[in-house]
């Protein structure tokens, strides 16, 4: 009977978490907004659903304009509790964004850093795109366009 409990359990633990994630992949594959923010999974194969892909075409009057940036992110088997781990794969210059490895860095992006299960992965880039066209990033020198990290 305790064996059956725990499997009970351990069942309904992670059934929430696999059915929000396939409600994310289900919106990023119809598109999101006016287009210009994206994501999906990278292994359609991963029964866990841990790795994505985030796509995200710069703001309009900022040094992004027009450039599109890959992101990876991680969604361990703790999300949505805790916030997946985003990284740029396109080289980037902004405030939240560690030069070196293009880890966004969860204390310098409130959304991260405040994170909530509401959060999604949607909200994650829909906010790194206002965070491209803040002043304080909009006008950042850029690595050359297509380099990576």
């Amino acid at each position: 009977m305790q064996d059956m409990f725990f499997l009970t359990s351990l069942c309904c633990l992670a059934v929430p978490r696999n059915f929000r994630l396939l409600e994310e992949l289900e919106r990023g594959e119809k598109g999101i907004g006016d287009g210009t923010v994206s994501y999906g999974m990278d292994d359609g194969d991963d029964i866990y659903m841990r790795s994505w892909t985030g796509t995200i075409i710069g703001p309009h009057n900022s040094v992004h304009e027009g450039r599109i940036y890959q992101l990876k992110l991680f969604c361990d088997k703790d999300y949505p509790e805790k916030p997946p781990s985003v990284r740029f794969h396109s080289r980037i210059n902004l405030t939240c964004v560690n030069n070196e490895t293009g880890v966004i860095e969860a204390k310098k992006f409130g959304m991260l850093a405040n994170w909530q299960r509401e959060y999604t992965m949607e909200d994650i880039l829909t906010q790194l795109k206002k965070e491209m066209a803040a002043p304080h990033n909009r006008k950042l020198v850029q690595p050359p366009e297509g380099t990576y990290f």
